[in-house]
């Protein structure tokens, strides 16, 4: 067993490894080779090979590339069009009109995708155009699309929440049906601030809408029905009882191609795009996943997690204090880290500590999301900032920095709530 200043060390290699420009995979299994080779010796690298079928041989693991290709597809198919159209008629009379329609845009194409960057593109690209012909202050429409994005990796299903549990053995049932009233919570205080901030400011919200008779706004609900429908029969099929994780992305794949038949978007052509953009992905996503095993084998085997709690227990911290200097050390990784690398370089050694301090590992799994969600629209690596930046293609960054901090500290404030009321992240698992 090595004590915390070597595991630190090795830590702090790991992170040099990435911002030096490393890839995110190769920077796990260097620092897991680095660490057996040191101190346990060549068999233990030799048995990378076990280590790696016994990770990719998951069952769970196949709804990753079903997640991806469900929101690819849907996508392709002009759902988000179709549903974006479909909102902006119903909040377009509230303060802030069309930024209301962002977030709840978000939310239900979240609710399909599991991808926050996904999210933030597909919402930004249908968004902008509509609100700059209609006068809407630039920075309060790239922040209310940055932020709306990263509802992606909050409301269920989320590809990094199946990633957690892969890596915790948590249930990632448990894990989905707690990210439904936080990630609800978290959308409610988005648009809370948005009417808010306009009712004091009404030219933030551009030229004021004329309002859709309600015949019209009654029919464009049917826009809704498709990822309202795929939705629930996914989710439905695993707090039913009926399906596993893997079996309802299965399901929802197949949903995805008759709404796409239904449109009339199906072609061999957009299945080969689709199909591509998933396999590149999820490529991406599992070479990640392996490292992070391997890591995590090392990690176990040399004792890193002991020794962090020894010292955190001689520190004498109490658990409340520990979840706040989790929460400092996340905000800063944020700032240099992405959210899917700083979970997994975290993950091995901080949830043994957080379960021994006696929080369950569900709610630190929301937790966490959270804390990723932030590192999204933080800068300097927040992902969605350079999304949103990318789809407008002008100006400077610093214009969606600005109108991405209000809702930074909404965020902070979920946080907050969830930390001194566990049961918003907890009391609808144990209903289910």
């Amino acid at each position: 067993m090595i004590d915390f200043g070597t595991a630190f060390i090795g830590f702090l290699l790991m992170l040099t490894f990435m911002l030096v420009g490393i890839s995110i995979a190769a920077s796990l299994f260097l620092t897991a080779a680095i660490g057996a080779l040191a101190y346990l010796g060549l068999p233990t690298l030799l048995s990378f090979g076990n280590t790696m079928w016994g990770a990719l041989n998951d069952f769970i693991l196949t709804c990753i590339p079903l997640f991806i290709l469900l929101g690819e597809i849907l996508v392709r198919a002009g759902v988000t069009d179709r549903m974006y159209r479909s909102l902006s008629g119903w909040f377009s009379r509230l303060p802030g009109g069309l930024l209301h329609t962002n977030i709840v845009s978000c939310g239900i194409f979240a609710a399909i995708s599991g991808s926050s960057v996904a999210t933030a593109a597909t919402i930004g690209t249908v968004a902008m155009p509509a609100m700059k012909a209609r006068g809407y202050e630039e920075k309060m429409v790239l922040g209310s699309v940055a932020a709306g994005g990263t509802l992606g990796i909050l409301i269920p299903p989320s590809i990094n929440m199946v990633v957690y549990g892969a890596i915790t053995n948590t249930s990632i049932g448990k894990l989905f049906i707690a990210g439904i009233v936080p990630g609800i919570l978290l959308a409610g205080m988005f648009m809370l601030f948005i009417a808010v901030y306009c009712m004091i400011k009404p030219s933030l919200a551009g030229e004021a809408e004329k309002p859709q008779p309600l015949s019209q706004r009654l029919r464009a609900l049917g826009d809704l029905i498709p990822p309202a429908l795929v939705f629930f029969v996914v989710m439905g099929g695993i707090y039913m009882g009926w399906a596993t994780p893997t079996e309802a992305a299965a399901i929802g794949v197949v949903m995805s191609l008759l709404v796409a038949a239904w449109y009339r978007k199906l072609s061999f052509a957009m299945l080969h795009d689709a199909f591509l953009a998933a396999t590149r992905t999820t490529a991406m996503v599992l070479l990640i996943i392996l490292g992070a095993f391997f890591l995590n084998y090392v990690v176990g085997m040399l004792g890193v997690p002991q020794a962090v709690s020894n010292y955190v227990a001689e520190l004498g911290t109490t658990p409340l204090e520990t979840i706040w200097i989790l929460v400092l050390l996340y905000l800063v990784l944020g700032c240099f880290l992405e959210t899917l690398s700083m979970m997994i370089a975290t993950v091995p050694v901080i949830v043994p500590l957080v379960v021994s301090l006696g929080y369950d590992p569900v709610w630190f799994g929301i937790f966490l999301v959270i804390m990723m969600e932030l590192s999204l629209i933080t800068p300097p690596v927040g992902m969605n900032l350079y999304v949103v930046q990318g789809i407008r293609g002008k100006g400077s960054i610093i214009d969606v920095i600005r109108g991405s901090l209000p809702f930074v500290l909404a965020m902070l404030l979920l946080v907050t709530l969830v930390i001194y009321f566990p049961g918003i992240a907890l009391w609808l698992p144990s209903k289910i």
